[in-house]
């Protein structure tokens, strides 16, 4: 930033002490919230090369496993706004447009090959690429797909190059894969592994279908979570009600496409409105006017400010505490197996949604965090120290940055540590005990079944 002294004059015409103004620099990131900017940030468009701080550890460590959460690539909208013409976007792969990928046309070509793969029930009648000339709804599109061939390259770089976590003769029962039973999460996994382990042979591959966006497996009944979440839905039909320039825009909105208000705030605009955006797509248009920037920056401005008041209430906490034990606690057994010296499902992967990783953030304590982007990453990395082998330590880390001690298990660990890492003992306690002590429990069931203090 620029610090510039001004001097101002005051309504009695004296001048009063000279006072500085912080004029933003333009080349950094905007200091108030900018909706248009964060709406930028979600897209996730693939530019240049991407810092990352994956794999950073003491060199007398040793990397034993990984454990990789992320979010679907681009896609198309969910929902249409009534009465307007879809988003015009391509949705089959050509490699010569942009964004590409060097190795596009080698994945399509693999993907083609792929009925030896083992993929649980409904999995297996899912395309294993996009290929719609008109995207349909919900469909990856070749950025979703760019997206994650460049995550797995990047993972490939630092975890199998530098770190050596698989050998290049890698067995199926080294892997642990897992996605929900849309097409583009399943894609969005398979994008990732073919730049993690280029021209895998599909033989090895198991893809286990998760029913579940919350990966709760056999462990979903919870009463309290479901009383929470409705909870957090009235916090936010109130934040909307009170937001006289969002119905305004809404309003005004309804009008151009001439239906009533009611019926387009139910068809969710932000979400189309978003893919015209990030596909540089001129907004909708009828005989009556267009939608235009500023209805799109008033609603991705409540967006954002429902996202801060969310962080602010505790009511979607509780709810993500409740919603990601089966997870976490999966996550946990898997890196207690493995710091005992199990070898397999050193390498796991979970292709999932928004609505996976946000909790998952949040319950871990990672307030600062912002929503989950296109193709958003969450590693968990397991480290065992050289020096003392039978200690290990957990990283984690959201979109390349180091989170670990963001988290509320270890934010204070840092501070009488030299290592920059967390004790897996302290990641352990948090999930099998201090998850529930804010409910007055000491178990997932327990906690399942009673008010939170």
């Amino acid at each position: 930033v620029h610090l510039i002294p001004v001097n101002p004059v005051r309504e009695d015409g004296l001048n009063p002490k000279s006072r500085k103004r912080i004029m933003p620099d333009l080349l950094t990131e905007p200091p108030a919230i900018d909706p248009v900017y964060e709406a930028h940030v979600y897209c996730n468009i693939p530019t240049i090369a991407e810092r990352s701080m994956e794999g950073h550890a003491p060199h007398y460590f040793k990397l034993v496993s990984v454990q990789v959460l992320i979010r679907h690539g681009d896609r198309y909208p969910l929902y249409a706004i009534p009465k307007t013409k879809r988003p015009d976007i391509d949705c089959m792969l050509v490699p010569s447009r942009k964004p590409s990928h060097p190795q596009l046309e080698a994945f399509i070509k693999h993907m083609s090959k792929g009925s030896a793969a083992q993929m649980d029930g409904s999995l297996s009648s899912l395309p294993r690429f996009p290929s719609h000339s008109l995207c349909e709804m919900g469909e990856l599109t070749q950025t979703g797909v760019v997206q994650h061939l460049r995550n797995g390259q990047l993972l490939r770089e630092i975890y199998i190059n530098k770190h050596k976590l698989l050998p290049g003769d890698w067995a199926a029962k080294q892997l642990y894969l897992e996605t929900t039973g849309k097409s583009r999460t399943l894609q969005s996994a398979l994008a990732l592994l073919y730049t993690f382990l280029p021209d895998f042979d599909w033989k090895k591959i198991n893809m286990r279908h998760q029913w579940s966006t919350i990966f709760c497996s056999g462990s979903c009944d919870c009463p309290m979570r479901n009383h929470y979440l409705e909870e957090e839905q009235r916090r936010q039909y109130s934040l909307r009600v009170k937001n006289n320039d969002l119905e305004k825009i809404y309003v005004d909105m309804a009008k151009i496409v001439g239906i009533p208000t009611r019926q387009l705030r139910a068809s969710n605009p932000i979400d189309s409105l978003l893919c015209y955006f990030c596909h540089n797509v001129s907004f909708p248009c009828t005989k009556t006017g267009c939608i235009g920037m500023e209805h799109f920056r008033v609603i991705k401005r409540h967006q954002l400010e429902d996202e801060r008041e969310r962080q602010e209430k505790k009511l979607y906490f509780l709810y993500a505490l409740l919603a990601t034990h089966p997870l976490l606690n999966q996550t946990v057994n898997r890196l207690q197996r493995i710091a005992e010296g199990k070898k397999e499902e050193v390498f796991v992967l979970y292709s999932a949604h928004d609505v996976t990783l946000s909790p998952v953030l949040s319950a871990l304590g990672i307030t600062e965090a912002r929503f989950p982007r296109f193709a958003a990453r969450l590693v968990f990395e397991l480290w065992q120290d050289g020096k003392r082998p039978k200690e290990h330590f957990i990283r984690i880390l959201y979109n390349g940055a180091d989170v670990t001690f963001q988290t509320s298990f270890c934010k204070d660990h840092y501070k009488r540590s030299s290592k920059p890492m967390c004790p897996l003992e302290k990641f352990v306690n948090f999930v099998k005990r201090d998850m529930f002590l804010i409910f007055n429990s000491t178990s997932y069931y327990d906690a399942c079944r009673r008010r939170a203090l």
